[in-house]
């Protein structure tokens, strides 16, 4: 399977394809025209998790450490204590940046509240 097939059949761009294999999640065969090909079963499989993960909020470096389940189905496996740490390290990073959005937010609102009341709406 060529990049641009495992990225149909992912709905991922080839250029995060390239970057997972930078990043040492994937892995491919190079032909003898330069094309890389890439095993058709398990990459399917591997990007399909690599994408869940993210998608649920890891970055790929905590996508690195479940390298190694990858190939099965990486959301209903039973996960190691490591494997929820890296999880619960990551919601207390997304929690601590969507708090500091909120406040931002309610600065402006208040500070648009303020100029509309001492000015008046245009």
């Amino acid at each position: 399977m060529r990049i641009g097939e495992l990225a149909q059949a992912t709905g991922t761009s080839t250029r995060a394809l390239r970057h997972y294999e930078q990043s040492g999640l994937l892995t491919s065969r190079r032909e003898a025209n330069g094309y890389r090909t890439y095993d058709p079963e398990r990459s399917v499989v591997r990007v399909r998790n690599i994408r869940q993960l993210l998608d649920v909020g890891l970055t790929l470096e905590d996508v690195q450490d479940f390298a190694p389940c990858l190939d099965g189905d990486v959301l209903a496996a039973v996960p190691s204590e490591s494997k929820l740490r890296i999880a619960r390290d990551r919601l207390s990073v997304l929690n601590a940046r969507i708090a500091a959005q909120t406040e931002a937010r309610d600065r402006l609102a208040r500070a648009l509240e303020e100029a509309e009341a001492a000015g008046g709406a245009a």
